[in-house]
Protein backbone atom coordinates (compact mmCIF):
# COMPACT_ATOMS: atom_id res chain seq x y z
CA UNK A 1 0.00 0.00 0.00
CA UNK A 2 1.51 3.65 -1.42
CA UNK A 3 0.05 6.90 -0.63
CA UNK A 4 1.80 10.37 -0.19
CA UNK A 5 2.21 12.79 2.52
CA UNK A 6 -0.21 15.63 1.55
CA UNK A 7 1.17 18.07 4.57
CA UNK A 8 3.53 17.95 7.40
CA UNK A 9 2.57 19.86 10.40
CA UNK A 10 4.28 21.18 13.93
CA UNK A 11 2.64 23.28 16.80
CA UNK A 12 3.23 25.04 20.04
CA UNK A 13 0.92 22.79 21.64
CA UNK A 14 -2.24 22.48 21.66
CA UNK A 15 -4.46 22.73 18.04
CA UNK A 16 -4.23 23.61 15.48
CA UNK A 17 -0.94 22.13 13.48
CA UNK A 18 0.51 24.52 10.68
CA UNK A 19 1.85 23.13 7.80
CA UNK A 20 5.92 23.31 6.94
CA UNK A 21 7.98 22.66 4.06
CA UNK A 22 9.27 19.14 5.69
CA UNK A 23 11.45 18.02 8.84
CA UNK A 24 13.20 15.71 10.61
CA UNK A 25 11.03 12.85 12.04
CA UNK A 26 13.46 11.91 14.91
CA UNK A 27 12.73 9.31 18.13
CA UNK A 28 11.03 11.62 19.73
CA UNK A 29 8.72 13.22 17.38
CA UNK A 30 9.36 15.81 14.75
CA UNK A 31 11.72 18.99 14.87
CA UNK A 32 9.90 21.78 16.17
CA UNK A 33 6.91 20.54 17.31
CA UNK A 34 5.64 21.22 20.76
CA UNK A 35 2.95 19.35 23.11
CA UNK A 36 1.14 21.08 25.74
CA UNK A 37 0.60 17.91 27.54
CA UNK A 38 3.57 16.02 27.39
CA UNK A 39 1.81 13.33 29.61
CA UNK A 40 -0.83 12.04 26.82
CA UNK A 41 0.98 13.58 23.68
CA UNK A 42 4.39 12.60 22.12
CA UNK A 43 7.03 10.81 23.26
CA UNK A 44 8.96 7.84 21.82
CA UNK A 45 5.76 5.35 21.55
CA UNK A 46 3.74 8.55 19.71
CA UNK A 47 6.25 10.48 18.45
CA UNK A 48 4.20 10.87 15.24
CA UNK A 49 0.22 11.46 14.76
CA UNK A 50 -1.05 10.37 11.35
CA UNK A 51 -4.50 11.49 10.18
CA UNK A 52 -5.76 10.51 6.44
CA UNK A 53 -6.68 13.74 4.72
CA UNK A 54 -9.74 10.93 3.19
CA UNK A 55 -11.12 10.89 6.80
CA UNK A 56 -10.78 14.90 6.91
CA UNK A 57 -12.46 15.20 3.95
CA UNK A 58 -15.55 12.76 5.12
CA UNK A 59 -16.23 14.80 8.11
CA UNK A 60 -15.85 18.35 6.67
CA UNK A 61 -18.55 16.32 4.26
CA UNK A 62 -20.49 16.31 7.61
CA UNK A 63 -20.24 19.50 8.76
CA UNK A 64 -17.19 19.90 10.20
CA UNK A 65 -14.45 22.76 9.55
CA UNK A 66 -11.35 20.58 9.55
CA UNK A 67 -8.72 21.08 7.76
CA UNK A 68 -5.32 19.28 7.68
CA UNK A 69 -3.43 20.14 10.56
CA UNK A 70 -6.80 20.66 12.39
CA UNK A 71 -6.40 17.16 14.52
CA UNK A 72 -2.81 17.89 15.93
CA UNK A 73 -1.20 15.38 13.08
CA UNK A 74 1.92 15.71 12.13
CA UNK A 75 1.47 13.69 8.77
CA UNK A 76 -1.89 13.78 7.14
CA UNK A 77 -1.88 11.21 4.63
CA UNK A 78 -3.22 10.70 1.13
CA UNK A 79 -3.84 7.12 -0.85
CA UNK A 80 -3.32 4.74 2.30
CA UNK A 81 -5.83 3.07 3.59
CA UNK A 82 -5.08 4.32 7.63
CA UNK A 83 -7.81 2.13 9.14
CA UNK A 84 -6.61 -0.87 8.02
CA UNK A 85 -3.22 -0.61 10.15
CA UNK A 86 -2.51 -2.05 13.00
CA UNK A 87 0.14 -1.54 15.63
CA UNK A 88 3.02 -3.29 14.47
CA UNK A 89 2.92 -1.96 10.76
CA UNK A 90 5.65 -0.27 9.24
CA UNK A 91 5.58 2.24 7.46
CA UNK A 92 8.27 4.42 4.74
CA UNK A 93 7.47 8.34 5.51
CA UNK A 94 9.73 10.15 3.63
CA UNK A 95 13.34 8.81 4.82
CA UNK A 96 12.06 7.95 7.95
CA UNK A 97 10.78 4.43 9.27
CA UNK A 98 7.88 4.88 11.54
CA UNK A 99 6.17 1.48 13.53
CA UNK A 100 2.29 2.26 14.13
CA UNK A 101 2.12 1.96 18.56
CA UNK A 102 -1.80 2.99 19.08
CA UNK A 103 -4.85 4.77 18.13
CA UNK A 104 -5.16 8.46 19.34
CA UNK A 105 -7.94 9.18 21.77
CA UNK A 106 -9.37 12.55 21.13
CA UNK A 107 -9.81 15.27 24.22
CA UNK A 108 -11.94 17.73 24.62
CA UNK A 109 -9.44 20.78 22.32
CA UNK A 110 -11.87 18.99 19.56
CA UNK A 111 -14.67 20.04 20.90
CA UNK A 112 -13.89 23.20 19.05
CA UNK A 113 -14.82 21.66 16.01
CA UNK A 114 -17.82 20.54 17.18
CA UNK A 115 -19.37 18.43 20.60
CA UNK A 116 -20.14 15.58 18.53
CA UNK A 117 -16.87 15.15 16.40
CA UNK A 118 -15.20 12.78 19.48
CA UNK A 119 -17.93 10.47 19.09
CA UNK A 120 -17.92 10.28 15.17
CA UNK A 121 -14.46 9.44 15.43
CA UNK A 122 -13.60 6.93 18.51
CA UNK A 123 -15.66 4.72 20.03
CA UNK A 124 -14.78 2.27 23.32
CA UNK A 125 -13.80 -0.42 20.77
CA UNK A 126 -11.14 1.62 19.79
CA UNK A 127 -10.49 1.92 23.28
CA UNK A 128 -10.03 -1.46 23.78
CA UNK A 129 -7.51 -1.61 20.94
CA UNK A 130 -10.07 -3.34 18.69
CA UNK A 131 -8.83 -2.79 15.34
CA UNK A 132 -12.62 -4.16 13.32
CA UNK A 133 -13.99 -1.27 15.12
CA UNK A 134 -15.41 1.33 12.20
CA UNK A 135 -13.81 3.89 14.10
CA UNK A 136 -10.63 2.58 13.93
CA UNK A 137 -7.86 4.46 12.60
CA UNK A 138 -10.58 7.74 12.18
CA UNK A 139 -9.05 9.76 15.08
CA UNK A 140 -5.44 9.45 14.17
CA UNK A 141 -2.87 7.05 14.57
CA UNK A 142 0.14 7.45 16.68
CA UNK A 143 3.63 5.61 15.61
CA UNK A 144 7.32 5.39 17.24
CA UNK A 145 10.51 6.22 14.82
CA UNK A 146 12.37 3.58 13.85
CA UNK A 147 14.53 5.51 11.97
CA UNK A 148 14.77 9.31 12.06
CA UNK A 149 14.46 11.15 8.38
CA UNK A 150 13.16 14.07 6.74
CA UNK A 151 10.18 13.83 5.46
CA UNK A 152 7.76 16.67 3.36
CA UNK A 153 4.73 17.15 1.76
CA UNK A 154 4.88 15.19 -1.68
CA UNK A 155 7.13 12.31 -0.13
CA UNK A 156 5.74 8.59 -0.76
CA UNK A 157 4.56 6.80 2.64
CA UNK A 158 4.16 3.20 2.07
CA UNK A 159 3.20 0.21 4.22
CA UNK A 160 6.78 -1.99 4.46
CA UNK A 161 5.53 -4.83 6.65
CA UNK A 162 2.00 -5.31 8.04
CA UNK A 163 1.12 -6.95 11.12
CA UNK A 164 -0.63 -10.53 10.31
Amino acid sequence: MRGNIVQVSIGEGGLPKNAIAGGLIDFLGLEGDRHAHPEYHGGPRKAILLVASEILERLRERGYPLFYGALGENLTTRGIDIQSLKPGDRLRAGAGCLEITEPRQPCSLLDVYGLALKSEIFDPRVKAGDTASPYWGMSGLYAAVLEPGLVRAGDAIEVLAPVT
